[in-house]
């Protein structure tokens, strides 16, 4: 490399770093980019795009053996699974390329390679040609993270599962089990019953999607045991035995251990982040269960170095990595930035039905001490979801009583990942009740039910 000194240095390609690089360079800054494996990381490789490309198989397969409803006819409807991986892989594939594309346009210097931290504002990338030490002032370390693996319960890639085997799986699993309902659980188990397989859920906590609102929870819990899945919450998995073909796994449930047999594990217990070998320790980066500790401008305590997106901690959302990539380029540009507020991002699960949040639950506003409002309307009372087939699903919204505030939206039911935007939207505006009553929303639409959850808050609604 004929210049190996830059503005910024960043470690990762994904969905956080890759935007702080283009960010960077727009913004005229001179930028070099390092990525181990591909561009796009794990959440255009191995998980945000290709899960949705799966689970868009498996809708398109649910609306199919339900063509009668819609006054149609489909005969010997079936699945082919490698056809449906390989298109999941095909549209992460074009992706990659287009981050690519995109790093190039910007004029990113590209190096392929592992890097370490090896001093002040130096990079050290081993690379297929050797090593290459790279300078900058400010270097933006965006590594990610990994499934979380427990004792006993690791993977091995034909009985047990992460996230990456349930991508590409070896054969379609007949009895599945899933320990985790978390976004990434209680998608693949989704997908795998929609397909057929026999499947339980094995919970810890004492619902599932426990991060969600405690109705949205329950609601979508109702939805999940009608489509045939076994939820086991406020359980267990103690041990796995691993035979021929069969995994018996030892439940704790209820004060008792149940023994079940399966042929699948699919394990979706958290993650952790990538911290190793980035030599962090030495230059006094400080680390809090394997997270990088970081202010709200992402600044690590260490001059000039920062953290972004899952190895940053909570939320674990690509879109809150983005943004954070783009904050953090922008204040290292000299401009004024504002901090990323976590309860301020969206969370969206592509089960079915989806489920989307914003802002704080019902329980923790309480538990904050607002007087609140709540709101609800169900799918059943919106003239386009009954329209679509899709009468079964809820939006609450909780408002601050005192001043109308909106302190939080949750939602379950068909396309609601495309209907949280608007109460984001909403709360980066710092909107009340009063601007969202006077707001006319279009007819027919879903969005329409955001409009009436508003309005019940207030003893409002019209349609319900």
């Amino acid at each position: 490399m004929a210049d190996s000194t830059f503005d910024i240095i960043v470690i990762g390609a994904g969905p956080g770093g890759y935007v702080a690089a283009i960010r960077g360079a727009q913004l005229g800054l001179k930028v070099a980019i390092v990525e181990r494996e591909h561009m796009g990381g794990i959440c255009l490789n191995w998980g945000c795009i290709p899960t949705k490309a799966l689970l868009r198989s498996a809708e398109v397969f649910h609306l199919m053996h339900r063509a009668k409803e819609f006054g149609l006819s489909a005969d010997k409807i079936d699945f082919d699974l490698d056809a449906v991986v390989q298109r999941s892989r095909g549209v992460s594939k074009q992706l990659n390329g287009g981050v690519g594309h995109l790093l190039k346009k910007n004029k990113v210097t590209t190096v392929m390679g592992e890097a370490r931290l090896t001093g002040k504002g130096q990079v050290t990338v081993k690379t297929d040609k050797g090593e290459e030490v790279l300078k900058a002032k400010n270097i933006v370390l965006a590594t990610g993270a990994r499934a979380r693996e427990l004792p006993g319960l690791e993977a091995d890639g034909d009985l047990v599962w992460t996230y990456k085997h349930a991508l590409v799986p070896p054969r379609m699993p007949k009895k599945l089990l899933v320990i985790g309902s978390g976004a990434i659980g209680i998608e693949f188990a989704s997908f795998y019953n929609t397909l057929g397989a026999d499947t339980t859920v094995v919970e810890v906590m004492d619902r599932v999607l426990p991060v969600e609102d405690e109705e949205i929870s329950a609601f979508a819990k109702k939805q999940f045991v009608k489509q045939g899945m076994k939820i086991m919450e406020g359980a267990m998995v103690k041990k796995l035995d691993r035979g021929k073909g069969k995994v018996t796994a030892h439940i704790a449930v209820g004060g008792k251990v149940e023994i079940q047999e399966f042929d699948t594990v699919i394990s979706a217990v958290g993650i952790v982040g990538n911290v190793e070998n980035l030599g962090l320790e030495e230059q006094g980066v400080q680390i809090d269960r394997t997270h990088v500790v970081v202010d709200e401008y992402c600044g690590t305590g260490v001059d000039g170095l920062y953290a972004i997106g899952d190895i940053a901690g909570a939320p674990w959302l690509a879109h809150k990595a983005s943004h954070e990539g783009v904050m953090v380029a922008e204040k290292i540009a000299g401009q004024k930035v504002h901090p990323v507020r976590p309860e301020s991002i969206a969370g969206c699960t592509y089960c079915h039905p989806q489920v989307a949040s914003v802002g704080y639950t019902e329980a923790k506003a309480k538990e904050l001490g607002y007087d609140i409002k709540v709101g609800r309307f169900p799918f059943v009372g919106n003239g386009k979801a009954i329209a679509l087939g899709e009468p079964e699903g809820m939006v609450k919204t909780v408002f601050d009583a005192k001043t109308g505030e909106l302190l939080g939206a949750h939602m379950v039911g068909a396309e609601v990942t495309e209907m949280i935007q608007g109460y984001v939207v909403g709360r980066t505006l710092e909107t009340t009740e009063e601007e969202l009553m006077h707001t006319v929303f279009p007819h027919p639409t879903l969005s329409e039910m955001m409009h009436e959850s508003v309005l019940d808050a207030y003893g409002r609604a019209i349609h319900f």
